[in-house]
């Protein structure tokens, strides 16, 4: 399975970061100095695709600027001789990454945003990256990861999980795995959103993906569900009938920056590994001890 094409779902309207939200795309929301878009981006970049499919709405136009090139601000930063921030602009995307934007007309679900890239994906292996959820490891990028695994294991699909607390499973899908003492599982089954007494596992789908594209088919002949939306999971859970899915446990943690409390973690977090940010949150922090108590 060797991936080049990547699916960004960002249609969304971010309501739960709202006022920023009303004028700003959530996937623009900074982590320090890089927006959330970014690092999903560079993710699959890492893990080898070279087509960056975003599937956004009309009104969301910040994406496509932030990744087209800005002549004005290039000429400004040459004549004021600033090459260092000139070679940050241009190292947003590589040379040979293309990038296409897609319009989901209509807020249908995840499954729904994903079946809207079927035209840019034709017939070969993706990946679907949700950039709410970063990702973060000390050893390979979570996508290479997973890709690595697909290579050597063929699967119809691999998608990405983590253990969460018991009490809140109800916030995700949660999969049934075959005993494994590996990071890749067999799914016998996933259950959207289930009660703690129905919850078949701890182990929740986060947003990391791979699928070969007899997913598409699967999510054409999806019922809408809940909300009237197409679920991306109920398109895994018939896929699972038919061919080999598998949930990977991958070496990371994860930051949800969908909610305020997952912003601020992710950018302590991405400060820490910075040396002179570092510095300024130890200094900070000291400064403020009184006001943090034990």
């Amino acid at each position: 399975m060797r991936v080049r094409k990547a699916v960004f779902p960002v249609a969304g309207l971010g309501t739960r970061l709202l006022p920023a939200t009303k004028v700003l795309a959530k996937e623009m929301l900074p982590i320090i100095d890089k927006p959330l878009i970014q690092f999903a981006v560079d993710e699959a970049i890492a893990a080898g695709c070279d087509t960056l499919v975003f599937v956004t709405n009309r009104y969301k136009h910040a994406i496509a600027d932030y990744f087209d090139r800005s002549y004005e601000l290039e000429y400004t930063l040459a004549e004021a001789g600033k090459h260092q921030l000139l070679d940050v602009i241009h190292n947003i995307l590589p040379a040979h990454v293309r990038c296409v934007f897609v319009t989901q007309r209509e807020p249908l679900g995840l499954g729904h945003a994903v079946l809207c890239a079927q035209p840019a994906i034709g017939n070969e292996p993706f990946a679907v990256l949700l950039p709410d959820d970063l990702l973060l490891s000390r050893t390979q990028p979570v996508l290479s990861q997973m890709v690595d695994a697909a290579q050597r294991l063929a699967p119809a699909a691999l998608v990405a999980v983590e253990q969460v607390p018991r009490e809140q499973v109800s916030r995700y899908g949660i999969v049934d795995v075959e005993v494994t003492d590996e990071r890749a599982a067999r799914m016998r089954r996933v259950v959207e959103k289930p009660s703690v007494e129905d919850a078949p596992s701890d182990l929740a789908i986060v947003g990391r993906y791979l699928f070969d594209p007899q997913i598409f088919g699967l999510l054409e002949k999806t019922a809408a569900g809940v909300g009237g939306e197409i679920q991306l999971t109920d398109a895994i859970a018939a896929l699972i009938d038919r061919a080999p899915v598998l949930a990977y446990r991958f070496d990371g943690h994860r930051h949800d920056c969908g909610n305020r409390a997952g912003v601020v973690q992710a950018t302590l977090d991405l400060a820490l590994q910075s040396e002179d940010t570092r510095q300024v949150l130890a200094t900070f922090f000291a400064t403020r001890s009184d006001e943090l108590g034990d």
